[in-house]
């Protein structure tokens, strides 16, 4: 809609509307009562919206309802009077409008204030001069009304009247000056000084410099006012910055959290002082942690943190105030929160961060709500990143996040015993202390990924003989009696014995030879029989409390039990070099191999829920045949003993250095160019092209103003055609797709000769589509064609279809027509994004989806990188794999991409492909998603990328 047409008024239309004739209509106006009218004029507006002028009842309103003291129907006919046709055709003012006029006029003087002020709303509508000038003496009038609500009406008439016609009121601005010095009421002031703000600016100014002083005082209204116009003032005279710092220093207090928000934003925009920068920050953490609304205290949060990064190291003494925040339940918040707290950790502040972040993670044990588990995550995270990044720390928090080795929390378990891993590779003073405390929590572990880890850390960190003999001791107790097997074994027979020695001790009763079964017949107790009672006791041997690393064995992980005869392996290699008895070398190595073939016959055998895999077979087994012969070949000790270790080191040296780069890669984002062009704001014209209000911008990003993306191409290619071109009716979609919104901007021709009544779109969608309200009916010339909207909800990246048919009447009576339109398929890609995980989370998203879609591989592409980046981009997914590991050319590729969905779905993906020699590339794509429509339409998105590819080669 261009700047000149004028806004009209939304109204809801129900699907109960219905078209009536227009002398059923004018007969209600003349005749019905006010209820009757009413209705009848809701009806008349709906039909002039959808397109028919009604021209003949002009006159039975003028004459028969805008004289009504009914309130309601005075607003109706003030949308009325807003869409109808004000001018003939040659462009002069229609006779009936001095009919209008003089209504107008009467309602501008009348007693009752609601009408009054309702009308002069109504002449901010109105672009006709000639309707306007012969009001204006009443509107201005209405200035010096005793009821504030008129006053403020009539201001903004004026401001409307002047703003487009100023040759009408050409004193407007001297008339509203003096009235605001003389003005009491806040809201009247507020929009009179809303007013000089756009049409005189310096009498706005002059106004402000007398009333200074009071400014923190007025009203939240008023107060924003001031607040706009101080921005817009000191870009065109920045004498005046000093005196309003210090007025915008005094609305950081204000009572109002709206005023406040705005005065800290004003503050960052007038002056980047240090002292400025804490106080606008101080103002931002105050809303954050008063304000109740979780998305305002994101939005604020993301303020800061802009704050934060132009301003480096100014803001670090407020970390402490940064934490205050997450005495919000929100995680959402809490984890913003903490993410800008760890950029402002530095080595001052560090213990009082880290101190903050031990009791809430104390405090998570005793709270119970529903998102406790993943806090206590984020709280071990970020103690993680803290002691990593500041090695005094390391010491004080090790202690206590290995007390949460035991919770039953997977992940937070897991991510202690990576943060312990990495901080005996980093801190050798504090392997001893946290060795000795690993010991002791092996019978709190319950999981086998934690206690893969912790066996992992025993085997290459215990060097000593006294180590290796604690260990050792440790792993005893929590792997029970051995043999496994003979114990369980015998377990079994004693809980037989037990329960068949009370049968032996009561007299000997003939036992019933038959039993009567469910459906009535008899049978004898048979081995079946016997075998359901042997497979209850069984399950309750299994059940019995054993120790945690029996139970985890005895419940199928093996890969667990491959973990143990490894760590045994290392502590009895490197007790071979420390030890000098041969005896107790030799007691251990025995005790391994028996703890090793225990394992592999319980894994064998019935006791175990599952049966052992061939690869954990493998791998105890090549551990026993090492421990059989390791002091024949010298290779086997540097393979376990030095290797394992060395590997490890080189990973965690990776890791950092990776990070390194990418904060390294993030900063040089953000450093000016040396060609850049300098730009002098002094040197600039008052109204420079190039320099825009950042509070017009932030509200030109808000509402997608400045997107350019929209162009005339990208429209082109959203057209969707519905009918064909032989239809009586055609139709074609332009399809507008906005996050959760999909708007259907409809175009419909009528290609007869004929006049299309009642013609309708009946629209059903498949998939989590919803049609927010139905199309109304319309009457189409011939050859004449008409525009219709439809506006749908999307609620998932579930397939969605739109379908449905254009039904109208012909031109005999009970005639129906109908068009079936063509589908239109909701492309994912619009809600797909980039994005990234880690790859724990990877490998847990993996293993926990359980649709996939498994895509071959069909190209004419012969590099392996540019077909990994054509299925990025026809994905819109993000590598995980880092660069380096993908360097390099070894005619296989193989990579991990992540992307996530505007409504919080993950999509996973695995591409493996290799290319032998001059052949063609093979190999295949591996979908995983939580929602069968994710992995089945980003399959057929490869597959169709593929077809074009294959297409533009041909």
């Amino acid at each position: 809609m261009s700047g000149n047409e004028p806004c009209y008024t939304i109204i809801h239309q129900s699907d109960s509307d219905e078209e009536i004739r227009p002398e059923v209509l004018r007969q209600r106006i003349e005749k019905g009562s006010d209820e009757v009218k009413i209705e009848t004029m809701r009806k008349i507006i709906f039909m002039m919206l959808n397109g028919d002028p009604l021209n003949s009842l002009l006159m039975p309103v003028i004459m028969n309802v805008m004289r009504s003291r009914n309130k309601q129907l005075k607003k109706l006919v003030h949308f009325y009077l807003e869409i109808c046709p004000k001018t003939n055709p040659d462009g002069r003012l229609k006779q009936e409008m001095i009919l209008v006029c003089n209504a107008l006029m009467g309602d501008l003087q009348h007693p009752n204030e609601y009408i009054r002020g309702a009308t002069l709303r109504f002449l901010c509508k109105l672009r006709e001069a000639e309707l306007l000038e012969p009001l204006l003496p009443s509107a201005r009038a209405c200035l010096e009304h005793r009821h504030s609500y008129v006053r403020k009406n009539a201001i903004f008439a004026i401001f409307t009247v002047y703003k487009h016609f100023d040759y009408l009121v050409p004193d407007a601005p001297e008339l509203i000056h003096s009235l605001l010095l003389q003005e009491a009421d806040m809201a009247c002031k507020r929009n009179a000084f809303v007013m000089l703000c756009n049409c005189a600016p310096e009498r706005a100014v002059e106004y402000l410099d007398s009333v200074m002083p009071q400014v923190p005082n007025f009203d939240e209204l008023l107060q924003m006012a001031i607040l706009d116009l101080i921005r817009k003032d000191c870009r065109q005279n920045s004498a005046h910055k000093g005196k309003y710092i210090r007025l915008i220093f005094e609305l950081l207090n204000a009572p109002s959290h709206s005023v406040k928000y705005e005065a800290a934003t004003t503050l960052i925009a007038l002056t980047s002082n240090p002292a400025a920068v804490k106080a606008a920050a101080t103002c931002y953490l105050e809303l954050i942690v008063k304000e109740a609304d979780n998305n305002v205290k994101l939005i604020v949060l993301g303020r800061f943190d802009e704050l934060r990064e132009k301003n480096d190291k100014v803001l670090d003494d407020l970390v402490m105030e940064v934490l205050r925040v997450l005495s919000s339940p929100d995680i959402e918040v809490r984890r913003k929160a903490i993410g800008i707290a760890l950029e402002m950790v530095s080595s001052r502040n560090v213990d009082e961060v880290v101190g903050f972040l031990k009791k809430e993670l104390t405090k998570t044990m005793d709270q119970d709500y529903d998102l406790n588990q993943e806090y206590r995550q984020l709280l071990i995270q970020s103690i993680h990143a803290c002691a990593i990044k500041f090695s005094e720390v390391a010491a004080n928090v090790v202690h206590v996040l290995m007390e949460f080795l035991g919770d039953s929390n997977n992940p937070s378990a897991v991510d202690v015993i990576s943060f312990v891993r990495e901080v005996v590779e980093k801190f050798p003073n504090l392997r001893s202390s946290i060795l000795e405390r690993l010991m002791e929590t092996f019978s709190e572990i319950k999981t086998g990924k934690v206690y893969r880890g912790a066996l992992w850390i025993v085997g290459e960190y215990c060097l000593e003989l006294a180590d290796i003999e604690e260990a050792w001791k440790h792993i005893r107790a929590a792997l029970g009696e051995i043999p496994i097997l003979a114990s369980e074994q015998r377990l079994l027979t004693e809980s037989q014995e037990e329960e068949e020695k009370p049968a032996e001790a009561k007299p000997s009763a003939p036992a019933p030879a038959r039993r009567v079964l469910a459906d009535g017949t008899y049978a004898t107790e048979s081995a079946f029989t016997s075998a359901v009672t042997a497979q209850s006791k069984l399950d309750a041997v299994r059940a019995a409390a054993k120790p945690p690393l029996r139970s985890l064995l005895l419940g199928g992980d093996f890969y667990l039990g491959t973990a143990l005869a490894s760590t045994l392996t290392k502590l009895v290699l490197r007790a071979s070099d420390v030890a000098q008895d041969p005896r107790r070398l030799n007691s251990l190595r025995a005790e391994a191999m028996l703890i090793m073939t225990s394992i592999l016959r319980v894994g064998q055998s019935q006791f175990a829920s599952s049966p052992i895999d061939e690869d954990s077979y493998d791998r105890i087994m090549s551990c026993l045949h090492i421990l059989e012969k390791f002091d024949q070949d010298p290779i086997i000790k540097q393979v376990f003993l030095h290797d394992t270790k060395a590997i490890f080191g080189k990973m965690v040296q990776a890791e950092e250095k990776r990070k390194q780069e990418k904060k390294a890669k993030e900063s040089k984002n953000t450093r000016i160019q040396v060609d850049d062009l300098i730009t002098f704001r002094q040197f600039s014209k008052a109204k420079h092209g190039d320099e825009v209000d950042e509070y017009e911008l932030d509200l030109t990003k808000a509402t997608g103003a400045g997107e350019s993306k929209d162009d005339l191409m990208s429209k082109l290619s959203r057209v969707v055609q519905l009918t064909g071109f032989s239809d009586p009716v055609y139709a074609e979609a332009y399809v507008n797709v906005h996050q959760f919104d999909i708007m259907l901007d409809v175009l419909i021709v009528n290609q007869t000769a004929e006049t299309l009544q009642n013609l309708a779109i009946e629209f059903a969608t498949l998939g989590d589509l919803k049609l927010v309200e139905r199309p109304g009916q319309h009457t189409i010339a011939p050859h004449s064609f008409h525009s219709i909207k439809a506006n749908i909800k999307v609620s998932s990246t579930e397939t969605g279809v739109i379908f449905g048919n254009i039904v109208y009447d012909g031109p005999t009576t009970g005639d129906s027509n109908c068009v079936v339109l063509n589908d239109i398929h909701i492309d994912i890609m619009d809600y797909i994004n980039p994005a990234y995980c880690t790859e724990t989370q990877f490998r847990g998203m993996w293993t926990e989806f359980e649709w996939e879609n498994k895509v071959n591989v069909n190209t004419s592409m012969t590099d392996l990188q540019q077909y990994l980046q054509h299925i990025m981009k026809s994905t819109n997914m993000s590598c995980l794999t880092p660069e380096s590991a993908l360097s390099g050319e070894c005619g296989f590729l193989s990579a991990n991409m992540y992307a996530r969905s505007v409504f919080g779905e993950d999509a996973l993906a695995n591409l493996s492909i290799e290319r032998q020699g001059e052949g063609p590339i093979t190999g295949h794509v591996r979908i995983r998603s939580k929602t069968q429509g994710i992995a089945l339409s980003l399959g057929d998105k490869i597959t169709l990328a593929a077809q074009k590819v294959a297409t533009v080669a041909a």
